[in-house]
């Protein structure tokens, strides 16, 4: 049964299990990684035997696959990809950097451009926890950006054959390639090539425990989007809501994984027991209802607080992945709400829908990392780039001042390199 406490009964830092899934599995990942960079295809293949149970000759997937997995889908669901993809197109096309140029008097141009990294990896978790949504989240963004090659990798299943709807949702978004790799070994060879798959600039997507390890030991080699944690929600609600609805949001996140957390904070101690009482009768209803008891028996809380102002401190404190604000007036707290990744404002807007359909992305900061952290975007998929542009007469007026700063600094052959161009000639 999920826990209620006053505030003050809890720290900020218990309210949400700050767990690193990855400490026990960094040897391994490590070992992973280097027989990737060694033996390339071939360690892929081996480790789809081994892990997947699955023997590859190749380990691309077809255009053929990719035309028989879209024609055969079911045709709703083709139509309501093609509506989420339409949504979170038109919300990261708002995310489009310009460049700029500045144009001095004495005729010094200095400025910056915006570019679209070449190859972008993707991460697409795959079998019994396919997310087509997350092709379309991680794509989509990419695409708009003006990367090249969009590359996916994605767990095969027994038969050798990647999740349809997986493969579906990639033709929608307009992923360039897709091979069938999974895990740590996938995320390796994005890193650093192999014959089959190439090496790419950038790796997003989540995974489990020893993708999230692979990310964060190739950093370096490649950038990565963020190191997610488990899944988190909080939710905001004064008295006036549903205890159905608001034990349902709180289930929409348990049910992802047992060290999932969903938290609720109330000014409402009768809703926080109605809360209590409705999840013990909706746990029983899921699909993966030993999933979510253990989420909820595990990390759930509830924290009533004494108003809605110091459970949006609470929220600020703890700087949730998903934010719900279950009031009539949301936008009169939004700009008190500082740190969140995505925030769902209203009795009317389930966490889910961000899940699937409304635009806004959600590949978001986990762990409390939302104090500095953003949700993927199109950012993610581009780099900018300085330039500098100074004619001779306008080095010459600034080159003394060149050559003192760079002499405070100790860096003589600096200076030198400003004042050089106006000493005499031999």
């Amino acid at each position: 049964m999920i826990k209620i406490f006053k505030w003050g009964e809890v720290s900020p830092e218990e309210i949400f299990a700050r767990l690193n899934p990855t400490a026990s599995v960094e040897g391994v990942v490590a070992e992973i990684i280097a027989e990737v960079i060694k033996n390339k295809d071939a360690a892929l293949k081996a480790y789809s035997e081994k892990f997947d149970g699955v023997k590859l000759d190749t380990l691309e997937v077809t255009q053929a696959e990719i035309d028989e997995a879209y024609q055969n889908a079911d045709q709703k669901f083709v139509q309501i990809l093609e509506e989420a993809a339409a949504n979170i197109r038109e919300f990261h096309s708002k995310q489009l950097r310009q460049g700029f140029t500045i144009e001095r008097a004495d005729g010094v141009i200095v400025g910056q451009k915006i570019t679209a990294i070449d190859k972008a990896g993707l991460y697409v978790p795959g079998g019994t926890a396919a997310y087509p949504s997350t092709v379309l989240m991680d794509a989509i963004p990419a695409k708009i950006a003006g990367c090249a090659e969009i590359i996916m990798v994605t767990p095969p299943s027994k038969d050798g054959k990647v999740n349809p709807d997986i493969l579906t949702a990639a033709k929608v978004a307009g992923v360039t390639r897709i091979f069938k790799v999974g895990g740590a070994q996938a995320i390796a060879a994005l890193a650093y090539g192999t014959e089959s798959i190439p090496k790419v600039d950038k790796i997003v997507g989540p995974g489990n425990a020893y993708v999230a390890e692979a990310k964060k030991q190739v950093f370096g080699k490649v950038s990565i989007d963020m190191i997610a944690g488990p899944s988190e929600i909080l939710v905001l609600a004064d008295g006036t809501n549903d205890a159905k609805d608001i034990a349902a949001d709180l289930l929409s996140q348990a049910e992802h994984d047992k060290m999932a957390s969903a938290v609720l904070v109330t000014d409402s101690e009768t809703l926080a027991y109605a809360v209590s009482e409705e999840l013990e009768k909706q746990i029983p209803l899921l699909s993966r209802k030993e999933i979510a008891r253990k989420s909820i028996d595990d990390n759930g809380k509830i924290i009533v607080a004494e108003n809605l102002l110091q459970a949006i401190e609470i929220s600020n404190e703890i700087a949730p992945e998903h934010l719900e604000v279950c009031v009539d007036e949301p936008f009169a707290y939004l700009d008190k709400i500082k740190h969140a990744g995505s925030i769902f404002l209203g009795k009317n807007c389930p966490e889910a829908l961000g899940d699937y359909y409304a635009g806004p992305n959600h590949t978001l900061p986990t762990s409390g990392t939302a104090k500095f952290s953003s949700p993927l975007s199109v950012d993610d998929f581009v780099k900018k780039t300085q330039f500098s542009f100074y004619p001779k007469t306008a080095l010459e007026k600034v080159a003394d001042k060149v050559a003192y700063f760079a002499n405070k600094e100790g860096l003589q052959a600096h200076g030198k390199s400003a004042t050089i161009r106006f000493e005499k000639k031999d």
